[in-house]
């Protein structure tokens, strides 16, 4: 079956063919293009052609990852700017506008056309003049009985900081503009020349709640840049561990959804629900988290059987516990009245960012890392990504409850499955580009790098939440103040993964 990404007859392709092509880049294509092309690409992502899968830079060159929702494709155009500038994709397409901000801070590449200049990561305390926080320029809100309410960056609870400023008409919130940024830990440059396996840490500390999807994106990203083939049981303990962190992720969240619409009642049942799954992964893979589990090659430990009971065992419990949890969610007017209708995004809109996740899948984008991009083993498993059309937090809730339901069923098949034999082998070659993508709780995690001599020259990692964040701006439009913390939660972005 011929590579659709290569098929003349696809946007992907035509793109790829005028320019040059970079032959050590894998799963997909990469090519060098000029800035005709460049814009091309921008105007078609734009145009809902494509769909923007990341922006990023290295020093003298630009690169926009791409994906083709028709044939399930990606590729990678890349841009060398010898005068520290390129086309902005931003000025054509919003979703790339933080990206762009983040590259200029970073990199100190200019987007030409891009109209909000301001800059995201540099707080004003990167060079040698430096600017107070409270300068920052917030868009301007027109209006004759308007007021703001500023919140954060500190928060009332033990959470990452965000400013939120809130425009308001009485309770009714007109604008929302965030100000992130405040976690930029500089993984990026803490990467560069770093080993595989000290890469590897780094990864899977971008975002503490996914540390298992950052850490196999990029064990996938180099096992495609190195040609390695993990043995099969990796593959499935790899998996075990993803639908793990997911399950222990979405029962948090419903819990927590519901007690910001005072129902705390949910957030303690399922507060010791995710505490068993956590206690389970603990036993099995010697962490609650599973930090440090996946290495490039394979995994880092090999359960016994004792430990793949207690996953057996917490999977019994949590197909009981939930159900009547679920039902009390339903069948509790006061919390129908919070979260249906709350905190709506339309389905153009969740298009046009490329939203993943829950965030996306509850606003009709039909998207999920891995079916559409498959990798190993789910090619092999039955998979159904739930999709709903309504937009709001309640279907933001219910496409995380049928997740849980088919994680306890994908584990289960893994468990019943689950090879014999090594759990890792030597890294093939020492160097290459690779890409991949992995389907973290909240949505895909991207990873592409480029290994010579065996060390990690250059990486970039990026999180669901980049395209998820601005959709949260116009959700809460409309809604009450009282509103946003239920919204918020809805989405549960990620400010770590979001501040690299």
């Amino acid at each position: 079956m011929p590579d659709p990404s290569t098929t003349p007859t696809t946007p992907l392709a035509t793109l790829l063919s005028a320019g040059a092509p970079v032959p050590a880049h894998r799963p997909w294509p990469r090519a060098v293009v000029d800035a005709g092309i460049w814009q091309t690409a921008a105007l078609q992502a734009a145009q809902g052609a494509l769909t923007l899968l990341s922006l990023w830079a290295e020093t003298g060159m630009v690169h926009m990852a791409l994906f083709d929702a028709k044939t399930r494709s990606a590729a990678v155009l890349s841009l060398d700017c010898p005068d520290g500038h390129f086309p902005s994709v931003g000025a054509l397409h919003p979703p790339a506008i933080r990206l762009e901000r983040t590259i200029r801070d970073l990199f100190g590449i200019a987007p030409v056309g891009l109209t909000d200049n301001r800059p995201w990561l540099d707080h004003g305390r990167w060079g040698e003049e430096t600017r107070p926080a409270a300068a920052y320029a917030f868009l301007p809100v027109n209006g004759g009985a308007l007021h703001q309410v500023p919140v954060g960056p500190v928060h009332a609870g033990i959470i990452e900081p965000g400013h939120f400023r809130f425009t308001c008409d009485g309770e009714t919130v007109v604008r929302l503009e965030q100000r992130l940024g405040y976690v930029h830990k500089g993984i990026d440059r803490l990467m560069t020349d770093a080993p595989p396996n000290r890469a590897a840490a780094l990864a899977g500390r971008v975002s503490g709640d996914s540390t298992v999807a950052y850490a196999l994106a990029f064990a996938l990203a180099v096992e495609a840049a190195t040609g390695t083939e993990p043995p099969p049981r990796a593959i499935a303990l790899r998996a075990v561990m993803a639908e793990l962190e997911r399950i222990a992720n979405h029962i948090g969240d419903f819990g927590a959804i519901c007690n910001d619409a005072a129902f705390s009642l949910m957030l303690a049942h399922c507060g010791v629900l995710r505490e068993r799954v956590l206690r389970a992964s603990a036993s099995c893979f010697g962490h609650r988290l599973m930090m440090d589990r996946i290495l490039p090659g394979g995994v880092a430990a090999d359960p016994d059987g004792a430990g793949l009971g207690a996953v057996r065992d917490v999977l019994a419990e949590v197909a009981v516990a939930l159900p009547p949890l679920v039902t009390l969610y339903d069948t509790t007017t006061s919390l129908q009245d919070r979260t249906v209708g709350t905190g709506h995004v339309r389905p153009d809109l969740a298009a046009r960012f490329g939203a993943g996740g829950y965030v996306g899948r509850a606003s009709g984008r039909d998207f999920d890392a891995r079916r559409d991009l498959a990798y190993a083993p789910y090619a092999d498993l039955a998979l159904e990504v739930p999709v709903l059309p309504e937009g709001d937090v309640n279907a933001r809730v219910w496409v995380r409850l049928k997740e849980i339901d088919q994680s306890l069923r994908l584990i289960a098949t893994l468990l019943d499955t689950l090879p014999a034999g090594p759990v890792s082998v030597p890294l093939a070659a020492a160097s290459g580009e690779g890409m991949a993508l992995a389907e973290a709780f909240r949505g895909d995690v991207l990873a592409w790098l480029r290994l010579e001599d065996g060390l990690v020259r250059r990486c970039h990692l990026r999180d669901a939440s980049w395209f998820q964040w601005p959709l949260l701006e116009a959700a809460i439009e409309g809604n009450i103040v009282a509103d946003f913390p239920l919204c918020n939660k809805s989405f549960n972005c990620s400010y770590s993964g979001h501040d690299l």
